[in-house]
């Protein structure tokens, strides 16, 4: 039964994850918290993980849940699911649909998808940081370390566009948060 769970739960977020890792991340959430699979915190680590490990989010993150809920059959299994819709959509494009790329109108519902993906990133984001920095359990908590980190790294974000007028490399800013976490935490 839960090989089933595996394959429904990450075909599901093979199927509507449009525009990237991170837009993905909010279903992503739906589907593991729905099944239990993982709470905030631990789906909030282990993107940090996949993210920072070779290969795409979407599947180390079903790698990861699928190996710790059926083994290697489930790892395989949540594997294949999240990239099966992927494969048929790109299969299915480039023998049925070359000309219709061409199309205005296809051209016009992919540009407008742009802003939604970006304020699904950015709302992602927010999430993301807002959990790692404030604690609300009996009391609301203010992570100093974790909150100390994010403003440095917006500070180098920000300073690098305005100096350099180029943005940083991102795998910069993951040693950089890597060693800022080693020296403060």
């Amino acid at each position: 039964m839960i090989l089933w769970e595996l394959f429904l739960g990450f075909f599901e977020v093979g199927c509507f994850s449009f525009g990237g890792a991170y837009s993905s991340i909010p279903i992503i959430r739906d589907v593991v918290s729905a099944y239990g699979w993982l709470n905030d915190d631990m789906l909030t680590y282990m993107i940090a993980v996949s993210e920072s490990t070779p290969g795409p989010i979407m599947v180390n993150l079903a790698t990861y849940v699928g190996s710790t809920q059926a083994g290697w059959l489930g790892a395989i299994i949540a594997t294949f699911a999240v990239v099966l819709p992927a494969f048929i959509i790109i299969l299915t494009i480039t023998v049925l649909l070359k000309n219709a790329l061409k199309n205005k109108y296809i051209q016009a519902v992919l540009n407008g998808l742009v802003p939604c993906i970006i304020g699904i990133i950015l709302a992602t984001a927010s999430f993301m940081v807002i959990n790692n920095i404030i604690s609300i359990n009996a009391d609301i908590f203010i992570n100093m370390q974790a909150f100390v980190i994010t403003v440095i790294l917006f500070c180098i974000c920000f300073t690098s566009r305005k100096l350099r007028k180029k943005s940083v490399s991102s795998i910069f800013l993951i040693i950089i948060a890597a060693c800022l976490g080693i020296l403060i935490f």
